[in-house]
């Protein structure tokens, strides 16, 4: 079931179940040592998807100065290849349209995943960076 959540609205239960899959991807997986929970999480909008109380699907949406940003967009293993992070990305856009209609979209991507987000709309602009740890790309996107 999908839901889209500001922090303040959260249940611990939704919290943990999403940080969980975050740093299991993210730090585990991806063997990345930085400081996976950070302020954002408190002022971001939360996509989530789940099955038997499982967090399968998330990412966070906030406003980032004059411009919206989107992260830690991610689908648990188990479910990866199935189109779900096509539909996470669907979700992302919704959310973008709801609570920050208007506004410029602007990610730092993982340069691996670049092809992906231009699938969405998104123009890489600039050279690639490192960014805890990994190399990114900044990418853009009109307002919605």
């Amino acid at each position: 079931m999908w839901t889209t959540k500001p922090f303040s609205e959260l249940s611990a239960t939704e919290l943990f179940n999403f940080l969980k899959l975050r740093v299991a991807t993210f730090v585990v997986a991806q063997k990345r040592i930085y400081q996976e929970v950070d302020d954002n999480d408190a002022i971001a909008v939360h996509v989530f998807d789940t099955e038997n109380d499982e967090v399968i699907a998330y990412a966070r949406v906030f406003k980032h100065g004059e411009t919206v940003t989107f992260g830690r967009v991610v689908t648990a293993e188990s479910h990866r290849g199935t189109g779900l992070g096509n539909t996470l990305m669907n979700q992302i856009m919704a959310a973008i349209d709801t609570y920050f209609k208007g506004l410029p979209i602007e990610i730092e991507a993982q340069v691996q995943v670049q092809g992906y987000y231009g699938k969405f709309g998104f123009t890489a602009v600039g050279d690639p960076f490192i960014f805890e740890s990994t190399p990114h790309i900044k990418m853009v996107h009109d307002a919605l």
